[in-house]
This record gives structure tokens, sequence and C-alpha cells, in this order.
């Protein structure tokens, strides 16, 4: 294990925290609020401990998986730590479990909340707590890489780690470029959708704010109704994004340099663009019913399916009161979740899609057992391994998931209540239902129930394995 290349990724994680603070700091200038020296204390600490670990270059710059995956893991641990510190320091949110349950939240784009009322909080806590969204939306290290000069060793075992989705892949062959491109993709979308938002009328502070949630397919709203209280423009602004983000940004690349026949060949996006459509058109005409007119209740479906299957976790309604039919199919929406190499989570299309392909191969093995059949995605093999990892993936989710679900059950709170809360967090989306709902929070939970929410909310969002990775004993061996 080659601890100095962690600790030097880490020191630069803690600088480059301290300079994402810096907006907040501006904006608490701006509306002269006193929470200002909350972040100026964290700034001050981030520097204090991540400088001497990033001053100087490692000998040894080799990493390989065991490290990427512990470094990735680590740099999440302790930007979340980090991150709580301004809610601690302000006694915006006083309590250390639940400090660090929203920063987790925000960090891992999950947007549940344990706050009954956000508009009370001061704006540079409210931009704080909705920019912690965008910076994990495409993951601090990919943006570490980006802008970090070379240091040796293997930058894709941390691209691996921290990038959604059953395989990564370099978009041109210097992971440093690929990650210079995503964050580039990035922010352009992130840019659009705020001069969108301002068309259309949105006060700027909201306009930033509620693209930050929607890049990084968050959900952290600054209005106690979501984005409910907001125009059917705004919202139909919002909806469009959230799909947009939850795309494979290997399709916006591809786009760009003008391989449109390629980009379309990519199975997956038709995949997630007919789960959504289907979706769309059932909940519309299930709740037909609940409101006014048909495109009225096609526009609030189409939000939420949009909302849920991205796991972004805005809302413009309470669907917790919407027909048992639709609850079922938002449900099923929060575990297919959106595309690999998108900012949105769940367990994703692709996994679905060479999940199914598995269960066909086998079927058609048993009618034709001498028969040699490969699965294929976009007209190409799946290796072996893409296929053996997935099906590993799936296991372990449902294992972490039951688990979940049985250590909340000692809260003594319904089924359904733990059972959305438990695939609310682990799939970062944030509502659940019933006690959980769009219109209700996380504060009813235990401080042991919201620290095992806090643990689903870092595993979902690094895809389980980087975060199992530290309790298994072998990982700390020098080989």
């Amino acid at each position: 294990m080659n601890y100095r290349i962690i600790g030097y990724i880490l020191g630069w994680v803690l600088i480059l925290e301290a300079l994402f603070m810096i907006p907040s700091c501006l904006v608490g200038l701006l509306y002269q609020e006193s929470e200002i020296t909350a972040f100026l204390l964290t700034i001050f600490i981030c520097l204090l401990i991540g400088v001497p670990f990033a001053y100087k270059k490692p000998r040894n710059k080799v990493f390989y998986i065991r490290e990427g995956f512990v470094t990735v893991a680590f740099s999440w641990i302790v930007m979340s730590i980090m991150g709580a510190l301004p809610f601690l320091f302000s006694k915006t949110i006083p309590n250390v479990i639940d400090a660090l349950f929203e920063t987790v939240s925000g960090f891992t784009t999950t947007g549940a909340s344990i706050l009954p009322d956000v508009e009370s909080l001061p704006k540079c806590i409210l931009f704080w707590r909705s920019f912690t969204h965008w910076i994990g939306g495409m993951g601090v290290l990919v943006f570490l890489l980006s802008i970090l000069p070379e240091v040796g060793g293997s930058h894709m075992n941390l691209m691996k780690a921290e990038s959604p989705g059953p395989s990564v892949t370099r978009l041109v062959p210097k992971v440093k470029s690929t990650a210079k491109i995503l964050y580039g993709i990035y922010m352009g979308m992130t840019v659009l959708q705020i001069i969108l938002l301002l068309l259309g009328k949105m006060p700027l502070f909201d306009a930033l704010t509620t693209t930050f949630g929607t890049a990084g397919t968050g959900g952290f709203g600054i209005k106690n109704d979501s984005i409910a209280g907001y125009s059917t423009y705004i919202q139909v602004v919002v909806t469009i994004f959230m799909i947009l983000f939850g795309i494979n940004f290997n399709v916006y690349f591809l786009l760009f340099i003008k391989r449109s026949k390629q980009a379309f060949k990519i199975e997956e996006l038709w995949w997630y663009l007919a789960i959504i459509g289907c979706a769309i058109l059932i909940i519309t005409w299930n709740i037909r019913g609940l409101y006014g007119t048909i495109p009225e209740a096609f526009q609030q479906s189409a939000f939420q399916v949009a909302s849920i299957i991205t796991t972004t976790g805005f809302a413009t309604t309470d669907f917790n009161i919407w027909p048992q039919a639709s609850r079922t199919i938002l449900v099923m929406l929060m575990f297919v979740g959106a595309c690999a190499g998108s900012t949105g989570g769940g367990i994703k299309v692709s996994r679905f899609v060479i999940l199914l392909k598995t269960v066909n191969k086998e079927l058609h093995q048993f009618l034709h057992p001498k028969s040699v059949k490969k699965i294929k995605m976009d007209g190409k093999m799946v290796e072996h391994e893409v296929v053996r990892s997935t099906n590993v993936f799936m296991i372990t989710y449902i294992l972490i998931f039951s688990f979940s679900i049985l250590l909340l059950a000692f809260d003594n709170h319904d089924l359904i209540t733990n059972f959305t809360a438990v695939a609310a967090t682990f799939n970062n989306i944030g509502p659940g239902l019933e006690l959980v709902g769009p219109a209700s929070n996380f504060s009813i939970f235990s401080g042991g129930a919201k620290l095992v929410l806090t643990f689903d909310m870092l595993a979902g969002r690094l895809e389980i394995f980087p975060l199992l990775l530290l309790f298994v004993k072998d990982t700390w061996k020098k080989f």
C-alpha cells in the first residue's frame, strides 16, 4: 500500500475543498451574514491539514486498484467531515450526526434532509448546501485529475473507483484529458441551465442553487416546497435538464466531435428514454383525475419521473398521495436509476440491460446446450469481467439493502417508510414514501439509524466496493 500517494491526494482534496468554500464566503459577504466566520474557520482547518500533505510529491508515484479505491473512499469521508463543519460552527445544524448526514447527502447528491425549514437558513449556508451537489455530481477526484499536475501511476484506477457504472472508459487516450472533457461538458450544461432559468425570471441565487441541484442530480431545494412554487416554465426547464444530466456523458462527447451516429447507437440511451417515456404515460393516465387537465397531469408526471429515475429528488407535488400504481412505478424507478457515466445514482440502466441479456442467454442455453451465445452491448461483446462484476454488485447490493432495512426496523417505523428510506439513500434519490415522503424529512430517525443511512449514501455513490474495501484486512497488507 502506497500510503504517501494516498496522503498526497487527500491533501489536495482538502485544499480543493477549501477553495470550493470561497463562493459561500462571497455569498455571506453579499448578504452581510455572520455565518461567514464558520466558512473561514473551516477553510483554515482544511488548509492547515491539507497543505503539509500536498506540499511535497511522493517519490513513489504509483497507485494501483487498491490505492485507487482506498483513496476515493477516504477522500469522500474526509470531504464530508470537513464539509459538515460550517453547519456545526454556524450552529445551523448543531448536532454532529445531523450535520454529517446533511453533508453526506449533499456530496453524494442524495438530497435527503433532516431540516424541517430550509427557508430559515442563511443564504451562505443554503448556497454551500446546494453547491455540495455540484461538487459531488461529477466527482471531486475527477475534477482534481483535470487540474492536478501528473503524479504518475494509473489515474484510471481513481476514475474507476469514483465514476458510476459497470465499466469506465477513456474518452481520449490520456485520463487527464478525459477528466477535462467531462468537466467541460458538465460546466457548459450548468451555465446553459442557469441562463435558461434566468430567462424565466428566476432570481439569480435561486437559479444557481437550483442548477447545482439539477446538475449534480441532488435535489436540495432552497424552498420548503422544493420546486412547486416556481412557474411551469421553470419546472419544465428543470425536468429537461434532469433528464439530460442523467444521460451518459459519452453521448455528449460523441455529439461534440460530430460522431452522432455512434452516439445514437448507444443502447443504454434508448433504454433510458424508453423507460422514462413509458413511466410518464402510465402515471399521467393514472393521476389524470387529480389534476385539472391532462397536460397538467402529464407535466407533473414528467417532472416526478425525471426527478426519481435520475435520482435528483426535486418535487413539484406530494406524490405520496398519488394512486398505488403510480407510487409503485416511482419506487421501481428508484432502483433503475440513470445511465452509467452520468451524474445520476441508482443501480444504473446499463446494469439492468446486462442482467436482462444474461437471463436471455441462460434461457437460450437451456434450449440449446451446445450453442455459444455472447452478450453484446452497442454491437460489441461485453467482457466476462463486466458481467461477473455486475452479478457480484447486485448480490452485494441486495445484502446491504436488506441489512439496512433490518437495522432501521429497530426505530419501530412502518415498513414502507424504512424500505423507501433505504431505497432513497442507497440509490442517492432523496425523498421516499410515507414518513419520508417529499413533504417530510429524515429527522424522525434516531442517531444510529441516520448513521446507517449515511453509510448507505456513501456506499451508493461510490458503487459499494471502494467503501467495503476499507473493512477488508488484506487491503492494508504490504505485498
